[in-house]
Parts: structure tokens; sequence; C-alpha cells
């Protein structure tokens, strides 16, 4: 959703963790050398908006967390996160990882959507960010908290093995050209980090409207020994492929694309014992 506000000349405060204004992207395939660096996002120019900037302000210092090279403390993070009547049960509620999550109008919803759940959110694009905190002000939630950097470094260093409930990654970049696969966010490297980081029947759900990624996908969660395939036959309309879970919204985007004849599939695994 487009923030209608008028953008300001200025450029906003940073938010902690990195100043990069990219959207998320892909690791590299099985037997591709990796660059010295890996990221998982390339830049993206973008302009921040008035409203997105006062959120950074009036929002970030509760909502964002630093980049740390140690692992996460959940309990202190998400210490508010719970109602009032539901003191000190942060440190148990399920953790939902998000990786790249555009302008945060999905993640809004499903945050509110289920208020009993804890969400980690991975953006580096600052609008987005800032538009996610925006709804965050607007709907006064208290479940998300949000980590403006690359998400394979937050998954190799924050992120301690089986602490994970469940991770979304919804409509990553396709990279529709064949030469661009490669850039892909969805490969083996980080779905094993990603599976070893579920606890034993917590989910990994990806969806997208192109279809050779949805194929990719599924062939990729697949191949991961400690994944296992959710979709029962029937599910939808090709093998493999999940019905839409409840909380996964219908953006605009998606309603425009689906307007047009395109597809939308979901994946959706869960981690074995």
């Amino acid at each position: 959703m487009n923030d209608t506000n008028q953008p300001t000349p200025a450029a906003p405060p940073a938010p902690t963790g990195g100043t990069r204004s990219p959207r998320v992207r892909g690791c590299l395939p099985e037997g591709v050398s990796y660059p010295k660096e890996i990221k998982s996002f390339v830049r993206r120019a973008g302009r921040t908006t008035t409203g997105q900037a006062k959120a950074f302000e009036d929002m970030g210092p509760r909502f964002l967390l630093p980049y740390q090279t140690g692992a996460l403390d959940l309990a202190a993070a998400f210490a508010d996160a719970a109602q009032a009547d539901d003191p000190g049960a942060s440190n148990a509620r399920p953790l939902i990882l998000e990786i790249g999550f555009g302008m945060g109008e999905a993640t809004a919803h499903i945050a509110a959507l289920m208020p009993e759940k804890n969400f980690l959110c991975c953006e580096v694009h600052e609008p987005g960010v800032g538009a996610l905190l925006k709804r965050i002000g607007e709907q006064g939630l208290r479940n998300i908290r949000i980590v403006s950097h690359d998400a394979v470094e937050v998954i190799d260093h924050m992120l301690a093995p089986q602490s994970l409930d469940g991770i979304h990654i919804f409509f990553p970049d396709p990279w529709h050209k064949k030469k661009h696969n490669k850039r892909r966010l969805i490969q083996s490297p980080l779905i094993a980090k990603l599976a070893a980081r579920l606890k034993p029947g917590g989910y990994l759900h990806c969806a997208t409207d192109w279809r050779p990624y949805a194929e990719q996908m599924l062939e990729v969660l697949s191949a991961e020994p400690l994944l296992k395939n959710t979709a029962a036959p029937g599910d939808a309309e090709l093998p493999g492929y999940a019905a839409k879970p409840h909380y996964r919204p219908l953006t605009k985007f998606e309603n425009r694309g689906i307007k047009l004849g395109h597809g939308v599939w979901d994946v959706v695994f869960e981690r074995v014992a």
C-alpha cells in the first residue's frame, strides 16, 4: 500500500542496524561460488515520506532492534509485546521470522490477526521500514520488532538453532531472466539455515506470483531433509502447492494480478523432528 503523504527532500533518521535501501534478494545455489560478502539483497532507490520519517522518530526507538553478532535475547526484545493481562509471557510466545516485508501491509495484518505471537521482521529498504513503523503506530501493534539489516547475517548471528516457530517469505524478487536466477533468495544454502532454526513442527511459508519461481521453491524445499511438505493432494490446482493459509491477506498488488489472470502459489513446509 502506498503512503499518501508527500515526500520531503530531507532524508529520514537512519534505522538502527544499517542505512542501505534495497529489497531482500537471493543466495547462490549449490555449486556456485559465493562472493566475498554474501548479501540477501541488492541496492534499490526509494524516497521516504514525511509520515514514514516521523514514524522512525516516534516508533523506531521501541520497535527497531539493532543488529548484533550475538544471539538475540527474545525475552528482552519482546518484553512489552504481551497484553497487560499476560505479564512476563513474551518469552514463551511463538516467534515468527519474516524476510523482506516490503511496505509492511501483510505484516501488520498478520500481526494484528495473531496478537498471541511475536514477529521478527527483516527489511533494509528504508521507506518500507518507515511504512511498517507507521502501521504499527496507527494500529497499536505491540508484537512486531524490526531488524533493518541483511537477513542472512541476522539468521547467522542473531537466531539460535530451533528458536523459530514459523518463517514467512512472501513475494521475494523473482529475478525473471534465467541468467539472474542464481540471485533468487530461495536457494538450498539459505533454506538449510532456516530449517535448522525452526523448532520441530515449525513451518516455512513461501509465496510467489511467478510460476517458474514457485517451481524452484517447491524443488528446493522438497530437497531439504529437515522439511516436509504440508500440502495434501487436492489442496491446490497443482500437486505440492498449499491452499492459501487464512492469515496471509490478499494485498492490492496481488488482487490486481489476480484480476489480470496471474496465479499465486503458496509453498508451506514443516520442520521434522
